[in-house]
């Protein structure tokens, strides 16, 4: 059997190694993910739609796949790089191998390569189109191959993960006297957020990213989740026309990763494309409101340019690794939002006070509409 895989980069950078995935070939954007476990949950997150990823622990699969950790109901992203993929995983609850469940789902990775070179590179120039292959060895066509791969700038990619059609969600929903009805309008959103929102004790109703202000309106909900997601969120234009009419409506919302761009642009800001972005569960932000460091889970290629948004909108939190935007609130609507992804699947959970935020909002508005109808 000839398990033997290439790797290539636009910038003329070829290596080889093993397979340890799908047979085939598979391309795309190559970005470094820095987190020593959670390669499952790397693996199911939408958000890396389009993405090759490149893990820079050295050794993944070593705990296998478990049977409750997927984000999503397969995993999105184009293809997987490795320094060493476990054949023998140690864990209890394990069901496959990692080799296994890349193969399972047709999703092309190589081992046996230089990761830590791999991410100084990527870190030195930024994310790179690139190419996986098991079938072909020519060094100038892989290159070709790689060069010739849509950049992720300009891509909606958010349409090409988001769910078909509304549909509840209710797995570790927790009873309580009154539930609050969530929508969330998912560009991509990981399985994480939504057990978050049940075990608050909401009622969650998943909506495609497309769907309209007045659809959301008529599920009558106390509050809008703004989801995680894949690729460049200017492109997503009528999620941001929603957004715009939820503001004016003085919806709540909480908006997370993609969620959080989105809002920023609702609000008149801009956003840009980061030079390798930031991905892994090991991320510094500093919350400015009480100076407490978070450690947090992250996966993005897009920021919001914090010049652009209005005087309202204040900047809550940055990454204290290069000051970017993590997070903002508008001063008189009920909105506000995070870059990185505060349910931590996977991750710490510093920042799981953020859907209690949410919640308190989604109560105010619950308690104005019931005084409402009294007589």
């Amino acid at each position: 059997m000839n398990d033997k895989a290439w790797l290539a980069l636009e910038d003329g950078t070829v290596c080889s190694g093993r397979s340890c995935g799908a047979a085939g070939e598979a391309g795309g954007e190559f970005v470094f993910n820095t987190a020593m476990t959670g390669y499952q949950e790397v693996l199911t997150d939408p958000s890396y739609a389009g993405q090759c990823v490149v893990m820079t622990y050295p050794l993944i699969g070593n705990y296998g796949i478990t049977a409750g950790d997927d984000e999503s109901a397969r995993p999105r992203l184009s293809g997987f790089v490795v320094r060493e993929m476990c054949k023998t995983p140690s864990n209890h609850e394990s069901i496959q191998t990692a080799g296994d469940f890349l193969r399972k789902h047709g999703v092309v990775a190589i081992e046996e390569v230089d990761t830590r070179a791999l991410t100084l590179k990527l870190r030195d120039q930024g994310a790179l189109r690139g190419i996986i292959s098991t079938s072909d060895d020519d060094k100038k066509r892989l290159i070709a191959k790689a060069r010739a791969l849509p950049s992720m700038a300009g891509r909606n990619l958010a349409l090409a993960v988001t769910c078909e059609g509304p549909y509840s969600w209710d797995e570790g929903f927790v009873e309580n006297e009154r539930p609050l009805r969530v929508v969330v309008m998912d560009f991509g959103v990981k399985r994480g957020i939504l057990r978050r929102l049940a075990a608050m004790g909401c009622r969650v109703t998943v909506v495609p990213a497309a769907t309209t202000a007045a659809e959301i309106f008529r599920l009558k909900p106390d509050g809008v989740l703004l989801s995680n997601g894949p690729g460049d969120p200017e492109p997503v234009a009528d999620a941001i026309e929603t957004i715009k009419h939820l503001l004016v409506e003085r919806m709540p919302l909480f908006g997370i990763c993609l969620g959080h761009q989105l809002l920023g642009l609702a609000l008149g800001g801009k956003t840009y494309k980061l030079k390798f972005g930031h991905h892994g569960s090991n991320h510094p932000v500093k919350d400015l409101e009480t100076g407490r460091i978070e450690i947090t889970s992250q996966n993005h290629g897009f920021c919001v340019d914090l010049k652009t948004l209005p005087s309202a909108v204040k900047t809550t939190h940055v990454n204290l690794n290069d000051g970017t935007s993590e997070g903002m609130a508008h001063s008189e609507l009920p909105a506000f939002s995070v870059q990185y992804h505060p349910e931590a699947s996977a991750g710490p959970h510093d920042s799981r006070y953020l859907f209690e935020r949410f919640r308190k909002l989604m109560r105010i508005r619950q308690e104005a509409n019931a005084q409402a109808k009294r007589p």
